[in-house]
């Protein structure tokens, strides 16, 4: 790899971060285009996500251009992790790290990004039943993970290491305390003990804790 991967992405927003703790955990050079929202609906940046949102990357060691985090992390694994260090090439193995990929998806980022919605953006202020809906799917989503890893005595969704799948909960799992409140800490630990274990080792990771530093000072500049 000669060049570094361009990466669009908004600092406030989880979805960007999964690619880039994707992208540290294989050592791949990128550097970071932060967008602000009023250019994401417009060109030049339509022609590279039609749909408007981030993240994007483009590749110029292959000629890529993607949008959607979840294809953008399938291509690294497939073009970058050669070694499996972060996935399996095996069935059915691949297909368990499928399955989480598709929850993380549907079900974590989807309902999570609705609670923050309803809960501090929404222009008709203090709707008790779509916060109170969506506030209950994030405790859903939290005891599926609870009960899988309960289930299976294992550290991580799909085994004894850490796999992308994983990896790609983190961002949206560190708005919690925003999304819930902090006091919510304390129910996940005792409500949820094996979620909160595995999203605290996942958070203890070294390139998870450069991700969140990187984040963080963005921040404070968009």
């Amino acid at each position: 790899m000669s060049k570094p991967i361009k990466v669009y992405g908004h600092a406030s927003g989880p979805n960007p971060w999964k690619v880039i703790i994707i992208l540290e955990e294989l050592r791949i050079p990128y550097e970071i285009e932060y967008m602000d929202f009023g250019d994401l609906k417009k060109e030049p940046y339509l022609s590279i996500n039609p749909n408007g949102r981030t993240p994007s990357i483009q590749d110029l060691n292959t000629g890529i251009t993607l949008w959607e985090s979840a294809a953008i992390i399938d291509y690294l694994l497939d073009t970058y992790d050669k070694a499996s260090k972060l996935h399996s090439t095996k069935t059915p193995e691949k297909y368990y790290q499928q399955q989480w990929e598709h929850f993380q998806m549907s079900g974590q980022g989807p309902y999570f990004g609705q609670k923050a919605w309803f809960t501090f953006f929404h222009s008709e202020k203090n709707i008790t039943s779509a916060i109170d809906r969506y506030a209950a799917e994030i405790k859903r989503v939290l005891g599926v993970i609870d009960l899988h890893l309960s289930k299976t005595s294992q550290p991580y969704l799909t085994g004894q290491e850490v796999q992308y799948v994983d990896l790609m909960f983190v961002p949206w799992n560190g708005m919690v305390p925003f999304l819930m409140g902090e006091d919510f800490v304390k129910e996940w630990k005792e409500t949820y003990p094996r979620s909160f274990e595995w999203n605290e080792k996942l958070m203890a990771r070294e390139t998870v804790k450069k991700v969140f530093a990187i984040k963080a000072e963005a921040s404070k500049g968009h």
